[in-house]
């Protein structure tokens, strides 16, 4: 086997080509042009690659208008692209998402509609209900990244305050047919999660959204609370006629990245354990049971023998109380160097699928045996960094940032831990 730190990178490198938008979306395009318009809309940070994709195999005439992050778009011919910001909302993205509501507006029996949804949508399409202003919606969503509620619980909120959300937008594109294609970054991989839901039902209701608000006591504007207290705030239910010519497929997701990693690493003659694609709960939590498990390993062989490979997905959070440059990877990674405490024989890799850990254009980092005394060494305490939510001053210090650039997909969350 290779060097830890380029074996790594290579599990990470396949995780990510596995979800790429130009293997994952022809085999469920429709198999024939529809008698009227075929329109193709979409967003999320793999949303422009999959309009590529959809030009690239589909024969026939198409239009359409797709939102992606600034730096996430693909030249299509057919197909506008728009670029907006992520993770919080901005004009262009509240502006494109207006417009692409009006775009299927008029849509007739005969039409067609191919949705492409990833993570990420839901903050590029910020339509907020009639009442709340795109700063009060900005608002509510840094609330809710520095609070350390799940995605699941932020999609609840974010989806009973859109125009757009929550099945709307399949309502808005009936009587035409409509099928959305998802890449998910999503544990549990519920269509409802991914990009807030926009074309599919939603079980959950209003009262659920204020239980969270009241749950991690986020100080919001009058204008959202009196919004989740109207009937306009909710989201369509499953029986709903107007998604009864919808349906939704998954076209890639966490556990084909593991799988793609795992069998990489099992190629080069290591054993590789997946321990699941949707792990969840605060990243310094899950850093510090990571280290615990790596330990017993380590030293009895249980419950894995050695050497071989750790292999996680899913989507931890992080809670605020510092004001370091951080993300959940790097905060994982971090805890989990400290819990090791120079453990020989250990490296791991922990990045976000789209190249973007928190808000850096950072993917993530690597940990090895000497980080935290290389950390010492460079004046920097790993316990007080990790305090003041610095995993990004951290790594880059040490010069372990792992940089991909723009992935054009997002599968969430990777973590790989080494153990020789």
């Amino acid at each position: 086997m290779r060097d830890a730190r380029s074996f790594l990178r290579s599990l990470f490198d396949a995780a990510i080509q596995s979800a790429q938008p130009a293997l994952c979306v022809e085999p469920f395009l429709p198999q024939k042009p529809p008698r009227g318009r075929f329109v193709v809309i979409g967003a999320g940070k793999a949303s422009a690659a999959m309009a590529r994709a959809v030009e690239d195999h589909w024969d026939g005439p198409l239009e359409g208008l797709v939102i992606t992050r600034y730096g996430y778009s693909v030249p299509c011919e057919h197909i506008n692209i728009v670029e907006a910001a992520h993770p919080v909302p901005d004009e262009k993205g509240l502006e494109a998402a207006r417009r692409m509501m009006e775009y299927v507006a008029d849509l007739g029996e005969d039409d067609e509609v191919l949705c492409l949804i990833s993570g990420g949508g839901s903050a590029l399409m910020p339509l907020p209900l009639d009442g709340i202003s795109l700063v009060e919606k900005q608002a509510v969503n840094k609330a809710l990244l520095a609070s350390g509620a799940s995605i699941t619980e932020m999609n609840c909120v974010r989806r009973h305050l859109s125009a757009i959300k929550g099945g709307r937008l399949a309502a808005q594109c009936y009587p035409a047919r409509l099928t959305t294609l998802m890449i998910s970054d999503v544990p549990g991989d519920n269509p409802m999660d991914i990009a807030s839901g926009p074309t599919v039902a939603d079980p959950t209701t209003c009262a659920e959204a204020l239980d969270i608000i009241e749950r991690y006591r986020l100080a919001l504007p009058q204008s959202v609370m009196t919004a989740l207290g109207s009937a306009a705030s909710e989201s369509l239910k499953a029986g709903d006629e107007r998604l009864s010519k919808a349906s939704h497929h998954i076209v890639a997701a966490p556990q084909m990245a593991l799988e793609a990693a795992a069998s990489l690493a099992r190629a080069e003659g290591l054993e590789a354990h997946i321990l699941g694609d949707s792990l969840e709960g605060e990243a310094r939590d899950v850093g510090t049971v990571m280290a615990g498990m790596v330990r017993q390993i380590a030293s009895r062989e249980q419950p894995f023998a050695k050497p071989c490979l750790l292999l996680s997905g899913g989507e931890t959070t992080v809670t605020l109380k510092g004001k370091g440059r951080g993300g959940r990877n790097v905060e994982f990674l971090l805890s989990l160097a400290i819990g090791l405490d120079g453990l020989q024989g250990v490296h791991a890799l922990a990045g976000d699928t789209d190249g973007v850990d928190g808000v850096e254009e950072i993917a993530g980092a690597i940990a090895t045996p000497s980080t935290i005394r290389r950390a010492f060494n460079r004046g920097m305490n790993p316990r007080k960094e990790l305090a003041n939510n610095n995993g990004h001053g951290f790594f880059e210090a040490l010069g372990d940032s792992v940089i991909t650039g723009p992935t054009m997909t997002n599968v969430n969350d990777f973590r790989a831990i080494l153990i020789t």
